[in-house]
């Protein structure tokens, strides 16, 4: 059994990088809602709990409470920003709206030398006080200490912005230790959960490898499992993990619907039809997906048809696969690829409280309408936690540690209409990039471009431009590079790719794609652009 951190929910968009943080440093957690049961949290066995943010107010919303049992299950607890509210009002405080809202970077300085923060700092003042850089996000304030509890932060805004009741391991910021924004958030949160909880480290995907497979073969028994293939990251690694579970007992549907990227539904059959010796039933359905998309322009139309016909597709085939033959007695599993951001961000089970940011195609509807139970065995994981799983479980790492592909392929990446000429022009011109980014490496680091950027991408533009080639005058299409880096997908910068790179990529797409004599790059951050054009 795993030592485990509890986190409880109180509505925070970014309690899942609390969770994220804690599985880096090698301890099983996982996100539960503020007002689960006294029992549930006896039964959970935490080492420690941690108590999130929220959008709202200690002194507007009096039910959003910790349970009692926190208190009563003599372990640590950290509460963080509106955790800390809760936990200073609950113990006996007082927290009232502040006059001067913080919300951003803010400098804070330490006090007390508290076993959480004793030797963390990113610099020391003149006068010798050791400061943090921080992200706050808040607009209340701790008025009155509770009894027992001493003052461990502070800022100029907010005298009060760190508690610590020593005695029983109780400690709130006022910060949010676990976005990249604060420097040293990591190092707090490690010190928390390993030194002062005394969690083990020892949630390792190398060996969570075999617990998965032997709970997909208690979960699963005798029974048939079909699953969804569609070359990205995930499906990959589910349907490698499945397979090494029940081997022939899994049957993997590799739907393509015209917009994947160049070779892509050549690489997907090799890897597990002929390396893996999985089965793959192998759909070729990109005239009915272009079909339909003819004439539509607008982005969430296209993404609803591809959806659509994407379930439309795989519930023919799983039809077929359902019924059986002969003696094969047919699937009674459908297998996803669904991982914990899906299901957090999607307003999922684990965390009621959460707002959803956006649905995704791989979280509910699908089971329901083919009649089959339901087999997530990602679901719990996020998403560098898959990645070493796939390396773990022999998958190339060149397949693991893809770019992020969107569900609706080259569909979103083709601005305006999708036209199967766009597709084939815009699938040479991508692979062009992404080839040059791997073969250029970074001297500084001895990495290349693909792997110092977080995504990268072509889009093609419905435009067409005058240029020159030869002694002749062309009238072409015009795409667009784009290459960002981030740490959480939350916030992006634009890559700084070196002029020589862009000059080697532009060149041989205007050369060997014909039809394309022009190529932009994208220098646009996220917030205020997104990552993907539509």
């Amino acid at each position: 059994m795993h030592d485990k951190i509890l986190i409880l929910d109180f509505g925070s968009q970014v309690t899942q990088l609390i969770a994220r943080r804690v599985r880096e440093a090698h301890v099983y957690c996982e996100i539960h809602p503020n007002d689960v049961s006294d029992d549930f949290i006896r039964s959970f066995g935490a080492k420690g709990i941690i108590l999130s943010g929220s959008h709202a107010s200690t002194y507007e919303d009096a039910e959003l409470r910790a349970p009692q049992a926190v208190w009563d299950s003599k372990v640590p607890v950290l509460g963080i920003c509106y955790g800390m509210f809760t936990m200073t009002v609950q113990q006996g405080g007082e927290v009232e709206p502040a006059h001067e809202r913080e919300f951003g970077y803010a400098e804070v300085r330490a006090h007390g030398h508290t076993r959480l923060l004793d030797g963390i700092e990113d610099f020391i003042t003149p006068e010798g006080h050791g400061m943090l850089k921080v992200w706050m996000s808040h607009g209340d304030k701790v008025t009155k200490l509770p009894p027992g509890f001493s003052l461990m932060a502070s800022t100029g805004n907010c005298p009060i912005a760190g508690i610590a009741d020593e005695s029983r391991g109780y400690y709130g910021v006022q910060f949010h230790p676990e976005v990249t924004h604060t420097v040293q958030g990591k190092a707090l949160l490690e010190r928390f959960v390993l030194n002062i909880a005394g969690a083990k480290a020892d949630w390792i995907m190398t060996d969570h490898v075999e617990e998965a497979v032997k709970r997909i073969r208690e979960q699963v028994g005798d029974e048939e499992v079909i699953l969804g293939l569609s070359g990205g990251v995930d499906s990959s690694v589910a349907a490698a993990l499945i397979h090494r579970a029940i081997g022939d007992q899994l049957t993997c549907v590799f739907v393509d619907h015209g917009l994947l990227r160049l070779d892509e539904g050549k690489m997907v059959m090799e890897m597990f039809a002929g390396r893996l010796h999985a089965k793959v039933v192998h759909v070729d359905a990109s005239a009915q997906f272009l079909g339909h998309l003819a004439g539509v322009t607008d982005p969430e139309q296209k993404r609803k048809i591809i959806g659509r016909e994407f379930v439309e597709v795989f519930k023919a085939e799983a039809a077929k696969l359902k019924a059986g033959d002969g003696g094969h007695k047919g699937a009674q599993w459908l297998a996803q690829g669904t991982i914990y951001p899906d299901v957090v961000e999607s307003g999922g089970a684990k965390t009621k409280k959460a707002t959803t940011i956006k649905s995704h195609h791989n979280v509910g509807g699908l089971p329901e309408q083919l009649g089959l139970k339901l087999l997530e065995p990602l679901r719990d994981l996020f998403k560098d936690e898959v990645r070493e799983l796939g390396v773990a479980l022999g998958l190339p790492p060149e397949m693991v540690y893809r770019h992020p592909f969107p569900g609706p392929g080259l569909g979103v990446r083709i601005l305006g209409e999708v036209k199967k000429e766009y597709a084939d022009l815009l699938r040479r011109a991508d692979a062009i990039f992404i080839e040059e980014l791997r073969n250029w490496t970074d001297s500084a680091t001895g990495k290349n471009w693909y792997e110092l950027t977080s995504q990268a991408f072509t889009v093609f533009l419905p435009v067409k431009s005058v240029g020159v080639m030869g002694d002749g005058r062309t009238y072409d299409y015009v795409v667009a590079l784009r290459a960002v880096q981030t740490s959480d997908f939350m916030t992006a910068d634009w890559a700084e790719l070196p002029y020589g790179l862009l000059k080697k990529v532009s060149g041989r797409i205007i050369n060997e794609v014909r039809g394309i004599n022009r190529v932009t790059y994208d220098v646009s951050s996220k917030p205020p652009a997104t990552i993907e054009w539509e």
